[in-house]
């Protein structure tokens, strides 16, 4: 059993798909404040914050805590979470067409070990159909999610190549995690 220190509703089934315990419950983290020069960078600085603030909310006695932070960067640009419907649609078009790159940084503590991984996949993505786009952003789900991409959901079919382990690109590389357990 572990404390998922996220409110990550795909986190949440990533672990109950590869068979971990855990109950959900996390402290806030304001990433506004972060300066960094480069996307893996940010990640870890956001994930760090992240960590510390749970950690001092509920330590890692009981439970060992487990937090993480994605970041989807293409064109050279960190894509961060969509402000509005209209920020959605201009970082869904800076990655139509282009690579695509979502890192995943995630930190898990024990009181017998304590694991860092930063990893990265990467999606060659075709260019988006824009009446498609237009339905994507009518569901709002693209709320929330960083780079207002959805992975295993809208941006399923204009995938042409992945490099790397679909869970990163979902928020929590569980196969790095599963070998700690």
């Amino acid at each position: 059993m572990l404390r998922l220190a996220s409110s990550s509703e795909t986190r949440a089934m990533l672990l109950r798909e590869a068979g971990i315990e855990f109950l959900q419950e996390s402290v806030d983290f304001d990433e506004d404040k972060i300066v960094a020069n480069s996307p893996k960078n940010f990640v870890y600085q956001a994930t760090l914050g992240k960590y510390e603030a749970n950690l001092k909310a509920f330590g890692y006695e009981d439970y060992p805590i487990l937090v993480a932070d994605t970041v989807v960067t293409s064109q050279g640009q960190i894509l961060r979470k969509a402000r509005c419907r209209d920020d959605a649609r201009n970082i869904l078009m800076t990655q139509s067409g282009n690579i695509t790159s979502i890192i995943t940084c995630m930190i898990f503590q024990s009181p017998e070990q304590k694991i860092i991984d930063i990893s990265s996949t990467d999606y060659i993505f075709d260019n988006f159909d824009l009446d498609d786009l237009d339905r994507y952003l009518e569901g709002n789900d693209w709320r929330g999610k960083a780079g207002a991409c959805m992975v295993e959901g809208f941006c399923k079919e204009y995938i042409k190549e992945v490099r790397g382990d679909e869970s990163t690109a979902m928020g929590l590389h569980v196969e790095i995690l599963k070998r700690f357990m």
